[in-house]
């Protein structure tokens, strides 16, 4: 190997390290969840402030330092004002920051006069919502976890994420206890179930509708200290909501997360830019507006806000392919997507 071809090898890692430094911040930041977690089931909250490390843990027997512990509880509630300011600077969602506003609204008024000895109705803090992948359902969930928790209904904030392989087993009286576990989790936080639709029993030996039935109960026997959030397509999640009298009861709420707009989508794409320390060069934004909307034929599969972070992503490969072809590498390189960039993504050029 020559001294050329050893210095392409130096660059390519500094590429690779800073670009999955940026894509690992631009996630955390914008997502609420780092790109490696995107699907998985999480239930640790993300968000700064929601959690703290507990300092100085004794070493393991084998002389390694023990994993920090996380206690939620240990935290001060983050204020309510910064909170509505972190929903205003989301792209788009207006429908979703009205309902969310009014929600906060009603608690607040709910507990005024609770204070005053006046009587209250039940209040449902349960919620639907509905609507395709990549929309932010995930991002506002975690949110309002902590508007509870700022607002004293919950103790902790916390958000856990589950789909239906996190709460059914295989095989008689295993479901309950699974769904137990991540119910105790849960507990002082958010219980978000993904597609919660597809808990609706597929056959006769199918344990979905006793995770249901054991998510309700948590849900009456806890109803001081735990909000069940559930999410999926529209029409699916009002046919499984209205499928049975218990979840109708208790889910009265929907928000309706509706497709990004093509500018609401450059939007993420330019946030996605500001954090992780990347420029535009002169021409590039109408390119890369041109790829969203070309790819963005269908927002269902295309998936919004997750397609544009593939597109984002895709681009990035081509920037990192030209950089590696590159001599003395600056830090403005490194920083600017080009035209050829976003035509190599696009597979416009070769």
């Amino acid at each position: 190997m020559d001294k050329k071809d050893e210095i392409i090898l130096q660059q390519l890692e500094v590429i690779r390290t800073m670009t999955e430094n940026n894509l690992s911040r631009i996630g955390t930041d914008f997502w609420g969840t780092p790109f490696a977690n995107v699907g998985k089931n999480t239930d640790t909250p993300s968000a700064p402030g929601s959690g703290e490390a507990k300092k100085d843990q004794p070493p393991t027997a084998d002389g390694k330092e023990k994993e920090p512990e996380v206690r939620e509880e240990e935290l001060p509630p983050e204020k309510i004002e910064d909170l509505l300011s972190e929903l205003d600077g989301y792209i788009g969602l207006a429908a979703i920051k009205e309902e969310v506003r009014n929600l906060i609204n009603m608690v607040q008024v709910y507990k005024l006069r609770r204070e005053h000895d006046l009587p209250t109705t039940d209040m449902s803090l349960h919620m639907v919502f509905t609507g395709n992948p990549g929309t932010g359902k995930t991002m506002i969930a975690r949110l309002m976890a902590r508007i509870y928790r700022s607002l004293g209904i919950l103790s902790k904030g916390q958000l856990v994420e589950v789909d239906r392989s996190g709460l059914v087993a295989g095989y008689v009286g295993q479901t309950a206890i699974k769904t137990s576990k991540v119910i105790e989790k849960a507990m002082g936080g958010v219980l978000f179930i993904d597609e919660a639709y597809a808990l609706n029993g597929r056959s006769e030996n199918d344990f979905g509708q006793e995770a249901i039935d054991t998510v309700l109960k948590a849900m009456e026997d806890h109803r001081d200290d735990l909000v069940v959030i559930v999410a999926g397509y529209t029409d699916l999640m009002h046919r499984f909501i209205h499928s049975n009298p218990g979840l109708e009861s208790r889910f009265n709420r929907f928000l309706e997360f509706a497709d990004y707009t093509p500018d609401e989508m450059m939007g993420i794409f330019k946030m996605q830019c500001k954090k992780g320390f990347y420029t535009l060069a002169d021409g590039v934004e109408e390119l890369v507006r041109d790829y969203i909307v070309e790819e963005n034929v269908n927002p269902e599969t295309f998936g919004n806000g997750r397609g544009v972070r593939n597109i984002f992503e895709n681009i990035l490969v081509q920037q990192n392919n030209r950089l590696a072809a590159m001599e003395n590498i600056t830090r403005e390189d490194l920083m600017t997507i080009t035209e050829d960039d976003v035509l190599h993504a696009r597979g416009k050029i070769d």
